[in-house]
């Protein structure tokens, strides 16, 4: 397919029963630009999932962005942001934080149907131990493209056609979501230097070949692609410049390897910053980092 790498997403549990598609880190492409997991959860009713409880971050900073449903993001650093459809969560971890992601209180009880994107950043080396932040951009201030023949964009993060969004950012870094009407087509520019494609709900056609829904394409370095929805799509696209090699183990992200293994200890011994109001937390894999 002219250099384009197809990746089939894998299942992964979260716990409690929360299952996401992964397509990111994968072999053979461990990240796209700064993007190094990528992860799509639902539709799912949320009222069967488990909330995600209280765990650790280093060295990476995680991006949330709901299409349904709705999230309460409670952290270390005292950040309490519920996030619903179009609006953008950024949690830098930095040196180490810890947060939760739970069904908010209003919801609990109720139907109510969950689908999503949760991705993580690496970070450029000198930012890897930084102060951990947060922030919160709400949907309305989300700029939206209209770009003609039934397709729009939402510019999550970087810039892309013409508008730039306002969501920090501490590397080169694109995040798109592209929404397409039956039968609409779009002619995709090199946005970013590693750019990749993700089939949220249908299958859509790519440079004339098939992508199946739910799996990623990852083009050519520095190449644009010629994108068809005969069926309407929603694809993310994702990018931007390359940071090098990073090791990863659970929810740490370092350039030095034994950075991470003193993360393992200090979430072992409970010596992270707790979630205030929060009790409970996720262990420590059986399997430590050597």
């Amino acid at each position: 397919m002219n250099g384009i790498t197809l990746l089939s997403a894998h299942t992964k549990d979260l716990g409690g029963g929360f299952h996401v598609r992964r397509s990111l880190p994968s072999l053979p492409k461990p990240a796209v630009g700064p993007f190094v997991f990528f992860d799509h959860f639902g539709p799912v009713d949320a009222s069967d999932v488990h909330d995600v409880r209280p765990h650790p971050h280093i060295g990476l900073a995680t991006v949330t962005y709901l299409f349904q449903g709705a999230m309460m993001h409670r952290d270390s650093i005292g950040a309490v942001q519920r996030i619903e459809p179009g609006a953008v969560n950024l949690m830098v971890a930095g040196s180490g934080v810890v947060h939760s992601e739970r069904m908010p209180d209003d919801l609990r009880g109720r139907v109510d149907v969950r689908h999503g994107l949760q991705l993580w950043l690496a970070l450029p080396e000198a930012d890897e131990e930084i102060d951990a932040c947060f922030s919160h951009t709400a949907a309305e201030a989300i700029p939206q493209v209209d770009l003609g023949g039934g397709v729009t964009a939402r510019v999550l993060m970087g810039r892309a056609f013409g508008v730039a969004s306002p969501v920090p950012q501490r590397s080169e870094t694109l995040y798109v979501d592209l929404a397409f009407a039956p039968g609409a087509a779009l002619a995709l520019p090199a946005l970013a230097p590693e750019q990749a494609l993700y089939a949220v709900d249908q299958a859509f056609v790519l440079d004339g070949e098939p992508v199946p829904a739910q799996t990623m394409a990852v083009l050519p370095a520095g190449a644009g692609a010629r994108l068809q929805a005969p069926v309407g799509a929603r694809i993310a696209v994702v990018g931007g410049a390359p940071l090098g090699h990073r090791f990863m183990w659970w929810n740490f992200v370092s350039s030095r390897k034994e950075r991470i293994v003193q993360a393992a200890d200090d979430w072992a011994a409970q010596r992270f910053a707790q979630v205030p109001g929060e009790t409970e937390f996720i262990p420590l894999p059986d399997k430590r980092p050597a």
